[in-house]
Formats: C-alpha cells, sequence, structure tokens
C-alpha cells in the first residue's frame, strides 16, 4: 500500500459547504491501487484519482462506483477509504482488485448544478450484466435486478448503476434495459462492461420514500 502522508488541505474557491448526496454525474474515473482486510472484517481502499483528490479534504464524502464513503486520508494524487463489512456485504466493493476501475465524484457543493438525478450512495443492492450491445453511436445495456428492487424502477425513471445517474428505457420481468450515450460509454466504466459482471444499483429515493409511506398507510 502507497504510504499516506501527512494531509494539505488543497486550494479552494466556491462555496465550501458540503452536502452528503450525488447526482449520479461522474467527475473522475479512478484506479483501485489496494484493497487491503481492516478491524472487525471490514476493508481499507486506497484508489488513485488526482483530480477529485485535489478537490477532497479528509472527512468529506465520495461517491466510489456509487457508494457513499468517506475520505480519511489522501496524499500524492490518492484517497483513503474504510469500507465496513455492512458495505462490503451490500456492494460490489468486496470484489474490487488492484487495478480495478471505479466512478468517482465527491459530494454535492451548495450552489453546484443538479446535473442528473439526488443520489444518496446508499446502494439497494447488485444487478448482474445481461447484455451490452452496440446501438446507433451508443449502446444498450441490459441488468437483471434482484427482485426485491424491480417494482422500484418504472419506465423512463432515473437509477443509479455504478454511481452513474441513468435512465430506465424498458422493463421486462426483472430486467431492465437502459440506453447509453457515446459520452457514457467515454467517460465512465459502463462500457467496459461484459455479460456476468456486478454493478451497484440505486433505485430511485423518490420511489422508496412513496413504498414506505404506502406501507406505513397499509
Amino acid at each position: 500500500m502507497v504510504p499516506i502522508a501527512p494531509w494539505r488541505a488543497p486550494v479552494r474557491s466556491g462555496p465550501a459547504y458540503r452536502f452528503r448526496m450525488f447526482t449520479g454525474i461522474v467527475r473522475e474515473v479512478g484506479t483501485v491501487e489496494s484493497v487491503e482486510p481492516a478491524a472487525a472484517g471490514g476493508a481499507r481502499l486506497l484508489v488513485r484519482a488526482p483530480e477529485t483528490a485535489a478537490r477532497t479534504a479528509t472527512g468529506d464524502s465520495v461517491s466510489v462506483a456509487g457508494v457513499c464513503l468517506t475520505a480519511t486520508e489522501i496524499a500524492e494524487g490518492a484517497i483513503a477509504f474504510d469500507a465496513v463489512p455492512e458495505t462490503l456485504a451490500r456492494t460490489t466493493l468486496g470484489t474490487l482488485d488492484p487495478g480495478a476501475r471505479a466512478n468517482l465524484e465527491g459530494a454535492l457543493r451548495a450552489g453546484d448544478p443538479m446535473g442528473g438525478h439526488v443520489v444518496q450512495g446508499h446502494v439497494d443492492g447488485v444487478a448482474t450484466v445481461l447484455a451490452l450491445e452496440p446501438e446507433g453511436d451508443g449502446a444498450r445495456l441490459a441488468l437483471g435486478l434482484p427482485e426485491n428492487l424491480i417494482h422500484l424502477a418504472a419506465e423512463k425513471g432515473s437509477i443509479a448503476i455504478d454511481g452513474v445517474s441513468l435512465t430506465v428505457a424498458a422493463l421486462d420481468g426483472t430486467e431492465i434495459e437502459i440506453a447509453l450515450v457515446p459520452h457514457t460509454l467515454a467517460e465512465t466504466t459502463l462500457g467496459a462492461l461484459t455479460a456476468g459482471d456486478r454493478v451497484n444499483v440505486e433505485t430511485d429515493v423518490l420511489a422508496r420514500q412513496m413504498e414506505r409511506l404506502l406501507e406505513a398507510r397499509r
């Protein structure tokens, strides 16, 4: 693991206040340098991401492959994160190996534009890639969702896949399809997906809250 040097605050401009939320607009694709076991079954991830590291302070929230994590140390263009057992069990982070690439987005700052949709970084489950087929200049991504999540997906509704804000194009049973534009294919990890890969899924927070309210009424 690369030694972590003492953190020095980067120069910042504009509003500094950050919310613990994201928009699903990937700012950088980082590279996992190491994943090491930590106390009580957790893990410590070191991700090399120079642009994100320059804008991040210790204690800040960062979406890593769609998972909200707290930056614990920063040095030389790399960010360290601690993932607890619950996070490793519910997401794909526990299966990452050195060299893996991960979509990154820093937490939304006051005054930032809302480019995608409200994403919390609270992964609901893991989906399986069924296919990624060319479609015009873009591609069509087919995913198999866990049965307990499919009712939270809606055609033309929002969904976050590995931290990327996307729109559901079609539904069929427990399968969903998403149309990916060329920019998404080039600037995120989604363009490298193959059948059998597993991805983190966060359903629309509005759908989750509505479900909870309906359950309470019943």
